[in-house]
């Protein structure tokens, strides 16, 4: 991948000069940014459910003096730095909500939320690199977002699964305490559809990696995902004197889940695929044919044609074990998170401000990773950069998951993002263009919209 030009040289050493002071400011508050991470860390709440979190990242930005909207998709933040001109508007992004992992050492007693993945050093990040960019601005030609984002990790889904594939007009509630209830179940694609990034051109999010990891690594892809929950149907009956009168609705999804199995060699490895389910029976006595139960399906692959036909092969799987015993299947259908692939041109300016901090030895690039973010969303309609930083041990999602390093998982993405967006915003905004014009939006925010609805969907099936 070639580099593009330097705009430090483009623009005679501006670039430099503001870089230097936008640095400057975020050392000097350094010991503050490591300690917002670890407080938040502390406070883990689960999606869409974020307040404390947010009222505590809004009081940072308010202590800068920034005006800001709250409440967005009930937990999102957002502010805006201005620059002096008219140019691209670059979104800082950070994410809210911790994940339910009650037997993390640091989850909540009550919800069993737990940061097991780092989203509190996301947040002081942005914090951080606001602190920073307060110094660059009057001499940037644009404008920066610092957005805080719920729900990035999937929580309940049965409700939007009940809710079924969307008949009807969308929805206009605009996601805010007292609106309409949300969506999606992820909230970047919420923020998508309520409007928050519409003015937004491209974004930008460091995301603490695995123990053992890089300090720095970008380029990276990820898997997109979606559900499906297969709840079967059949008939109880006495379990000891008349089992054949009854119809094993738990029979038959173990068998739809021996099916799936049976069918993972057929799926192509360069699909990326991953399947996990969960298996659970009727609530009635163990002395009864079970009469209902229900397989959930997650299914993971590296794009939305490969997303489709695991999908296709998931629910002839449900069929398949509804047909053996007889049974009824209804089958839903919800997209969790489209895949991800960041836009090249602005890694390479982003991987060019982080080596100027971690070094080139501490630098990786280009893996792909079968994890998923709706980070994918947001690069489906604008460029994004979702590079890893360094920090934590363990491994995301486990008990022994943890930032022990708050420097390196906050401090150091404040400077080498600030970094970027001086880059990206100095001399015109000319790097900010340059990406724009190397990075066309793969859809618009109907399209996006129109393929999210799409995939979701609720069939039956039982046999005639």
């Amino acid at each position: 991948m070639s580099t593009p030009p330097d705009p430090e040289t483009a623009s005679g050493g501006a670039a430099a000069r503001l870089k230097a002071a936008a640095h400057a400011a975020i050392e000097r508050r350094a010991a503050e940014i490591a300690a917002l991470s670890d407080e938040l860390m502390h406070l883990p709440e689960p999606g869409y459910a974020e307040t404390a979190t947010a009222a505590r990242f809004s009081a940072w930005l308010r202590e800068l003096g920034l005006p800001q909207r709250t409440g967005l998709a009930h937990t999102g933040v957002k502010a805006v730095l201005q620059g002096r001109g008219d140019g691209p508007r670059i979104a800082l992004v950070g994410e809210l909500d911790g994940l339910v992992l009650p037997e993390h050492p640091l989850a909540d007693a009550a919800t069993g939320a737990a940061h097991a993945c780092g989203h509190h050093a996301q947040l002081a990040a942005v914090a951080g690199a606001a602190v920073g960019l307060r110094e660059a601005m009057s001499e940037l030609d644009g404008s920066v977002a610092l957005i805080a984002a719920p729900a990035e990790e999937l929580g309940d889904v049965d409700p939007h699964l009940d809710a079924g594939s969307p008949k009807g007009p969308p929805r206009t509630g605009d996601g805010s305490e007292g609106s309409e209830a949300v969506e999606f179940p992820v909230g970047k694609a919420e923020l998508l559809r309520i409007g928050a990034f519409d003015d937004v051109h491209m974004a930008l999010l460091a995301h603490t990696g695995r123990g053992g990891g890089p300090r720095f690594s970008v380029a990276d892809t990820l898997n997109g995902s979606l559900v499906l929950r297969a709840r079967f149907t059949g008939r109880s009956a006495h379990a000891g004197s008349s089992p054949w009168l009854g119809v094993n609705a738990l029979k038959a999804a173990t068998t739809a889940a021996h099916a799936l199995d049976a069918q993972r060699d057929a799926l192509p490895e360069s699909d990326g695929v991953r399947i996990n389910y969960l298996l659970s029976g009727d609530e009635g006595g163990l002395g009864s044919v079970p009469s209902a139960a229900v397989l959930r399906t997650m299914v993971r692959a590296n794009s939305v044609e490969a997303l489709q036909r695991a999908r296709d092969v998931a629910t002839r799987s449900a069929r398949a074990g509804a047909l053996a015993f007889g049974a009824r299947v209804q089958t839903d259908t919800l997209l969790a998170y489209l895949p991800l692939s960041s836009a090249p041109a602005l890694d390479d300016v982003v991987a060019r401000n982080a080596r100027a901090v971690v070094g080139d030895a501490g630098a990786a690039r280009g893996r792909h990773l079968g994890a998923c973010s709706d980070m994918g969303d947001l690069g489906h309609v604008m460029p994004v950069s979702h590079p890893y930083t360094g920090g934590a041990d363990g491994d995301h999602h486990s008990p022994d998951y943890r930032v022990r390093d708050h420097r390196a998982a906050a401090v150091e993405p404040a400077l080498y993002l600030a970094g970027a967006v001086v880059d990206l915003l100095a001399d015109g905004a000319a790097g900010a263009r340059r990406v724009l014009a190397q990075s066309p939006p793969r859809l618009s925010v109907p399209q996006y919209l129109a393929l999210r609805r799409g995939m979701n969907r609720r069939e039956i099936w039982e046999e005639q």
